[in-house]
């Protein structure tokens, strides 16, 4: 019978693959060599739980430590690399692993905040953080505002995962029940924003209304 520990591993490595191709194709677009498409596949695979690992004192990381994280990583951008045209053709079904990758992190990352004995909110907001947090490294090092503050549903999906399994455990559920609910929750927010544009409130008004004060013809 699988482990929690290896059942959060397993999630851990899918997910990593996942955002490393997300990375990858980033580099791509912006003409970025061979070895920065591998550097930027790391991050986006990895950056998230290393900072989750960091924060609740699981040093030295993970992925830092066990080889797998690095040859995952390494894999998707030669992959990308290699074979561009057929990743970027398949756009939808890409941010479709996406999703699910940020549903596999989000869940991961809360329970191993869980297991080194973290408050619930904190374990859904790590779990949340190890979601998001390779894509916003990412961002930032290619000079971009960060897609996981702008995406639809992406940072929100991601705690509603994080916060599915925070509780179950306070309810005593089995984990693979509460990771499962979890992430499905997650896939679905996400591939019902992607597929109908579902997004939080954006303050419209207040920029028409400076649009408004700036316009030539009020002088």
């Amino acid at each position: 019978m699988i482990t929690i520990e290896t059942f959060v591993h397993i999630l851990d490595l899918g997910g990593t693959f996942v955002f490393a191709i997300s990375g990858a194709v980033a580099a791509v677009n912006r003409r970025l060599d061979i070895f920065g498409i591998l550097v930027l596949s790391f991050v986006a695979g990895n950056f998230g739980g290393i900072t989750r690992d960091v924060l609740i004192g699981a040093v030295p990381p993970a992925a830092l430590t066990a080889s797998p994280y690095l040859l995952v990583s390494v894999l998707a951008g030669l992959i990308t690399f290699f074979l561009y045209s057929g990743v970027d053709r398949l756009r939808t079904p890409v941010l479709l692993f996406d999703a699910i990758g940020l549903s596999f992190f989000a869940v991961a990352g809360a329970q191993k905040a869980i297991s080194f004995g973290l408050s619930p909110v904190m374990s859904a907001l790590l779990g949340m953080l190890t979601g998001i947090g390779g894509g916003m490294t990412r961002d930032l090092l290619l000079m971009e505002i960060p897609q996981v503050l702008r995406s639809d549903l992406y940072a929100v999906a991601a705690l509603a995962a994080a916060g599915v399994v925070v509780i179950g455990h306070m309810l005593g559920l089995p984990y693979g029940t509460s990771a499962i609910v979890g992430g499905t929750l997650c896939l679905g927010l996400r591939y019902m924003a992607i597929r109908h544009g579902w997004h939080l409130p954006i303050a419209y008004l207040s920029a028409q209304q400076r649009a408004k004060n700036n316009s030539p013809d009020d002088k």
